[in-house]
C-alpha cells in the first residue's frame, strides 16, 4: 500500500509503500505479518533487563538504555556511568565501533581528533544495560550477545509477552545484539502496553523514564525527542530502515514499516498515523525535498 510520496515541484517523483498498524483508528496494509522493529523494540528489551534484576543508578539511565542516541557528550558520559557502577569498562561493549549519531557531535569529535569507539555507537546504553544485567546476575559476559544467552532468552520473553505473541523469527541487528521479529499491530500492542500499565510497574517505569527525557532516547533536536516534548504524554520511538512505534494513554497506539526502508517517509507518516488518532500534530517534523539548497517540495503521507 503506498503510504508517502515524493513530490518536487508540484510533481510525484517517487511513492513509498508500507503499513501502518492503529490501535484505536482503522490500520492500513498488512499488519500481522511479522518483521524486524529494529530499534523500536528497545523500550521493550529494558523491560526485560528490568525483569531480568537490572537496578539503574537512576531512572534516567532506562532511557538511555531505550534508546538510540546521538552520542553527544552528556550520552556518552552516562553511558560510562552505567559501565562504571556495574565494574566495567567501556572494553566491555561488544557493539561495533562507530562514530556519533548525531551530525553536531561527529563533527565535534573528528575535529577533536576523534576516532571511531564502541561507547559511541548509537545502541551503546542498551549494550550497557545489558552488561549491567548480567553483572547482577553472574552471567557471562563474553557471550552476552549469543541469542541462547540466558539475557537473551529474558529480552526475548518480554518482547513476547509484551507484544502479546510470540516471537516468529530471531536475527542480528545491526549493533550485533539479536532482534526478534513480531507483527506491526504486536508493537502497536506492546507500546500501548507500556503507557497504560499501572504507576510504578516495570513496564509504566520505562515508559515515564522516557518520556521524562526524550533527549537521551535520541538527542538534542531528533525527532523522537521533539515529539515527546510536543506532545504531552506520547511515547515514541523510532527504528532503522524506516519503522516507528508510539502510544499516548488513553488514546490508542501506532506502529508502521515503511517497506523500503527509507527514513524520510517515517516522520510524515507516524504524524499521519497520529492525526487518526485524534492527536494534534501540527507542522512537527517537516520533511522537505531540497533543490539548489533550498525547498522545492516535500514527503508527504497519503492518507
Amino acid at each position: 500500500m503506498i503510504v508517502a510520496e515524493v513530490v518536487r515541484s508540484g510533481f510525484v517523483e517517487s511513492v513509498h509503500h508500507g503499513v501502518v498498524a492503529v490501535l484505536g483508528g482503522e490500520s492500513l496494509g498488512d499488519v500481522t505479518t511479522p518483521f524486524f522493529p529494529r530499534s523500536s523494540n528497545k523500550p521493550l528489551q529494558t523491560v526485560g533487563l528490568l525483569n531480568a534484576g537490572l537496578v539503574p543508578r537512576d531512572e534516567a539511565d532506562l532511557a538511555l538504555m531505550s534508546g538510540s542516541h546521538d552520542a553527544e557528550p552528556f550520552h556518552v558520559e552516562r553511558v560510562r556511568a552505567i559501565l562504571t557502577a556495574a565494574g566495567l569498562g567501556p572494553e566491555a561493549l561488544l557493539c561495533p565501533a562507530d562514530l556519533p549519531f548525531g551530525a553536531e557531535a561527529r563533527n565535534a569529535w573528528l575535529r577533536a581528533g576523534g576516532v571511531a569507539e564502541p561507547i559511541l555507537m548509537n545502541c551503546s546504553g542498551k549494550h550497557a544495560g545489558m552488561l549491567a544485567t548480567c553483572v547482577v546476575n553472574g552471567w557471562p559476559l563474553e557471550s552476552y550477545l549469543d541469542v541462547d544467552h540466558p539475557l537473551q532468552k529474558a529480552l526475548a520473553d518480554a518482547v513476547s509477552d509484551l507484544s502479546g505473541e510470540p516471537i516468529a523469527a530471531y536475527g542480528v541487528d545491526g549493533c550485533g545484539a539479536p532482534i526478534f521479529a513480531i507483527t506491526p499491530v504486536g508493537l502497536a500492542r506492546a507500546f500501548q502496553r507500556l503507557v497504560s500499565a499501572p504507576a510504578g510497574s516495570v513496564e509504566r517505569r520505562v515508559a515515564d523514564a522516557i518520556r521524562a527525557n526524550p533527549e537521551l532516547v535520541a538527542g538534542t533536536d531528533t525527532d523522537d525527542t521533539v515529539l515527546m516534548r510536543a506532545i504531552s504524554g506520547l511515547l515514541v520511538k523510532k527504528g532503522a530502515d524506516g519503522v516507528a512505534a508510539a502510544a499516548l494513554p488513553g488514546v490508542g497506539a501506532v506502529a508502521l514499516k515503511i517497506s523500503d526502508g527509507a527514513h524520510r517517509a517515517r516522520g510524515p507518516v507516524l504524524l499521519a498515523a497520529l492525526r487518526r488518532l485524534g492527536v494534534e500534530v501540527g507542522g512537527l517534523l517537516p520533511e522537505h525535498v531540497l533543490g539548489g539548497g533550498r525547498p522545492v517540495g516535500e514527503v508527504r503521507a497519503t492518507f
